[in-house]
């Protein structure tokens, strides 16, 4: 049996081996149902075709138990359309069916797309997060099982919105996959394991980094001519709170999700600190975007033990990038690099050195990658109609993260019934937006748009 330990291939580095475009975007998804009893192939719609949103559905027409073919997609932005489906049909040019005339474009294309697929399709969402609740209901009214990339929600409204929809989607017996593949780690799932089965003992503390130069859409400056202040942020939803929950929910959930997991419980509250150290760039023009660049939060479990996670945002720093639980008998490194990178491994007290070294994992190679592993599970559950719906735990972790950053954004201790129970909807009305609607978020004169203030804004992050 071949094994392996080394780190896996993430989404975006499909983008990068195949020269596509990284970017934000909407995501059309599979379609579970949707195949023929003469050719058994699943159909699936991609909305939001940027990076993350294309990785998904390369993974989705690679699963074990093909064929998958993807024959709709959405966007708002047409460059980003264009070059997905061109990477796409160049990666899979057997399973990409998608004419023009299934390419959609504007505010709208989800319905489109998802309209193209039967009942038991399957539709991917890769939008900024803000768009999940607005893409779900329209599934499950269509009868489609969902893959949506995390986070699922940035805010206590959303939350209890998806929470509801997720009642519905299984009540409808859909399949719905979350895009956090640290719980599809089969290195993870092994850690998990021996942690509940008491092999290092009680875990009284749990540490995350991740800590590394700016990516993504991190930081913004003003607003350039030629593009509206709606495009512009949705372009750009790492800098806006409201579509992406900022640089903390989008890059930090990974490492809070499979922590919880561990602990197979969720923090009750936390405290946190947060602060932005460069307000311009190289060239002396000021940032615009909402981002802190360091973040450092204490969550507190119910049983009262830690879990303390460090971020950063900043060029020249130590990059650590790593995850690690310790209980009353022992130690475990959780993800030895990256948000779930193997081996995971336990030891017999506090130092995690090799000849303390209790277990490492190993994985069979066609096992090593967890974001192919997602698709294989949701797929498997579709074929074989098993209950399968991994909403409420994406809910629950995309709480928990937006709890840690709203106590740094707030200076303020929250509890998970706080953000829970929040009445600040950072974007109402999402499901009537044109590209003519005023952004959720308004710059003021001098295009700079409302910042977090710790101490000064306490019941809502701006």
């Amino acid at each position: 049996m071949s094994e392996m330990s080394e780190k896996s291939t993430s989404r975006r580095e499909f983008l990068k081996h195949t020269g596509q475009i990284a970017a934000v975007s909407a995501l059309a998804g599979i379609a579970p149902g949707v195949y023929a009893a003469e050719n058994n192939t699943i159909k699936i719609a991609l909305i939001g075709c940027g990076g993350r949103g294309s990785g998904a559905a390369n993974d989705a027409m690679s699963v074990n138990k093909g064929p998958v073919k993807l024959v709709a997609m959405a966007d708002v932005f047409e460059h980003r359309l264009k070059g997905s489906y061109n990477n796409l049909k160049r990666a899979q040019p057997d399973l990409v069916d998608v004419p023009e005339d299934r390419q959609f474009l504007g505010f709208d294309g989800y319905k489109h797309a998802m309209d193209c697929l039967s009942p038991g399709g399957i539709a991917i969402f890769g939008t900024p997060p803000a768009f999940r609740w607005v893409h779900f209901g329209y599934a499950i009214k269509k009868g489609l099982n969902v893959f949506m990339e995390k986070p699922v929600t940035v805010d206590g409204p959303t939350s209890r919105r998806m929470f509801e929809l997720g009642k519905q989607a299984s009540a409808k017996n859909l399949k719905v996959g979350v895009g956090l593949m640290s719980r599809h780690s089969r290195a993870l799932e092994q850690l998990q394991k021996r942690i509940q089965d008491g092999e290092i003992g009680e875990i009284i503390l749990q540490r995350g980094y991740r800590m590394h130069g700016p990516v993504g859409f991190f930081n913004s400056t003003v607003k350039p001519a030629g593009i509206s202040d709606l495009m512009f942020q949705v372009q750009r939803f790492h800098s806006f709170l409201w579509a992406s929950g900022g640089n903390y929910s989008d890059f930090y959930i990974h490492l809070i999700d499979h922590q919880g997991w561990m602990k197979n419980a969720w923090p009750v509250k936390a405290q946190a600190l947060g602060g932005r150290h460069y307000k311009v760039n190289a060239q002396g023009v000021p940032f615009v975007d909402q981002n802190f660049d360091t973040y450092s939060v204490e969550y507190t479990y119910a049983d009262g033990s830690k879990f303390l996670l460090d971020g950063r945002c900043m060029t020249g720093c130590a990059e650590i990038y790593s995850s690690y639980a310790h209980g009353t008998k022992g130690s475990a490194i959780v993800s030895k690099s990256g948000d779930c990178g193997m081996p995971s491994s336990t030891y017999k007290n506090q130092i995690m050195t090799p000849e303390n070294m209790i277990w490492e994992s190993r994985v069979r190679r066609d096992q090593g990658n967890p974001y192919q592993n997602e698709w294989n599970d949701l797929v498997d559950a579709i074929r074989s109609d098993t209950p399968y719906n991994e909403t409420e735990p994406g809910v629950q972790a995309s709480l928990v993260t937006s709890m840690g950053r709203m106590a740094a954004h707030t200076g303020q201790e929250i509890t998970y019934d706080q953000i829970l129970n929040s009445d600040h909807e950072m974007a109402p009305g999402l499901d009537k937006l044109t590209p003519d609607s005023p952004a959720p978020l308004q710059p003021g004169p001098d295009g700079k748009y409302p910042m977090p203030q710790p101490g000064i804004t306490k019941s809502r992050e701006y």
